[in-house]
């Protein structure tokens, strides 16, 4: 199968969409530039042009409203915005309307409706446009929220998003846009709600999030070397989320860590604990453990970046201590005081 990079899954997805569904369109602070948001909206600026493809002022709060007016008029609006920090100025309309227009009308009237947002590290951008704010969006009923790891994934989602009748939160970590797999040419969908293993294993099951995912390979294979066997699971949508998978890897498995580049106070990992310990709490050999962001906002500073964001030696310190069985009481200990990895990219 050929190969695409993770932004041009996307690029490619937004185009296919469009030519299947004329009232699909685009908009967005950057989306028709010659970068067009990390090169995912170039392909479709350049064939569908300014009618459908547009430039937009700074007003996030404007555009939202435009996209959920445009959706009950039945048209498919996508909206970007290249930090997901940008949000936050919008969630009246994304919480209030989006979310609960068709609820509030007897499912009478669907809001199909993608946003794109980006989160992740880069250029010092520290607590203001570096945070990772999907449990936001996933607390909300009504709201689908998806974080496509893999060139694969991102196509796959995207076009299921375009298909559905409900607002859909597409978060995208910039450091995987420039990573390739395998994608096919032709359309496909991924339904949301199923997650995937992206290894098999029988001693951890280590469910990643969004980036965390390539950090938990990373961290397998060095596991591997002292016989602990970590099984990965990629959620790949949030809300809904896979249950099932996750809960059926913790019954063979017995240890749970889970790898979420967001806070811990609430987030996914803290949800994600109590599924397990609501629904699979008899079959826990060791207490759950997660990798997360330190508790503070973002830094600027590339060294004290260093400190953190959370990477695959934090997977490993934590795997060693629960397979060991006697897992530190303070989490802190699974957050390195300082990462060996180069964070130097193109991001």
């Amino acid at each position: 199968m050929r190969e695409l990079k993770y932004k041009e899954a996307i690029s490619e997805a937004h185009v296919q969409a469009m030519l299947k569904n004329p009232n699909i369109y685009m908009m967005g602070v950057g989306v028709a530039d010659p970068t067009g948001i990390f090169g995912t909206t170039i392909a479709a600026s350049k064939c569908f042009g300014k009618e459908r493809v547009f430039d937009t002022p700074l007003s996030e709060n404007t555009l939202t409203g435009i996209g959920i007016g445009s959706a009950m008029c039945g048209l498919r609006p996508i909206l970007i915005h290249a930090r997901n920090d940008f949000l936050l100025l919008t969630m009246d309309q994304i919480v209030n309307h989006a979310a609960k227009w068709n609820y509030m009308a007897g499912g009478k009237l669907p809001i199909p409706f993608l946003i794109r947002a980006i989160i992740g590290r880069g250029w010092g951008q520290a607590a203001q446009h570096s945070q990772s704010l999907q449990a936001l969006f996933a607390h909300i009923p009504g709201l689908q929220v998806i974080m496509p790891s893999s060139p694969y994934d991102a196509k796959g989602l995207i076009l299921s998003s375009m298909e559905s009748d409900k607002t859909t939160i597409c978060i995208e970590h910039r450091w995987l846009y420039e990573k390739s797999g395998p994608v096919p040419e032709e359309p496909y969908s991924i339904p949301f709600g199923k997650g995937t293993i992206l290894r098999k294993g029988k001693d951890i099951t280590l469910v990643a999030i969004s980036h965390m995912t390539l950090e938990a390979k990373t961290a397998a294979e060095e596991c591997s070397k002292e016989n602990i066997d970590i099984e990965i699971i990629d959620p790949r949508s949030l809300r809904p989320l896979d249950e099932d998978l996750i809960l059926s890897s913790i019954k063979k498995t017995g240890r749970l860590i889970i790898a979420d580049a967001a806070w811990k106070m609430c987030g996914m990992s803290s949800e994600i604990s109590a599924l397990a310990a609501e629904k699979c709490f008899p079959y826990l050999k060791a207490p759950i453990l997660r990798i997360t962001l330190q508790d503070t906002p973002t830094p600027c500073s590339s060294v004290l970046e260093t400190v953190y964001y959370p990477t695959s030696m934090n997977i490993v310190k934590a795997a060693r201590s629960l397979f060991s069985g006697k897992p530190k009481d303070d989490a802190k200990e699974f957050i390195a005081a300082k990462s060996e990895r180069d964070f130097s990219g193109p991001f």
